[in-house]
């Protein structure tokens, strides 16, 4: 990639409501080792999940799951997930399949060093 694309690229915005942007997230985090998720209810942080993984499942859904719990699965034409500013975790919004309700969870990555 030359210098002109890498300037034109750092300026273009990305539809964040397209399908490809959102397509794009969910394979960023697929496959990804998740130290916890947390979901804010009524102002309280709450840890609903520890040592999971984030994954596509049948190209459609994305599913984040705890040892054999499934905390999180929403299709990833409705997903908004959106990384943190540190790049250490993400925010995703969407109607939780697994809690039949609209939510928004924060998984943080688990590093290998």
């Amino acid at each position: 990639m030359g210098l002109i694309e890498k300037i034109k690229n750092a300026f273009n915005k990305k539809d964040e409501n397209g399908f490809a942007f959102r397509m794009e997230m969910a394979q960023k985090l697929d496959g990804r080792y998740i130290k916890y998720v947390t979901e804010r209810v009524e102002g309280v942080e709450n840890v609903i999940g520890r040592e999971g993984h984030s994954n596509i499942v049948s190209e459609t859904e994305f599913a984040v799951t705890s040892g054999i719990d499934e905390i999180f699965r929403a299709d990833i034409a409705d997903l908004q997930a959106w990384e943190l500013l540190n790049l250490e975790g993400a925010v995703l919004t969407a109607y939780d399949k697994a809690a039949c309700r609209r939510r928004t969870v924060v998984i943080y990555y688990k590093y290998y060093r």
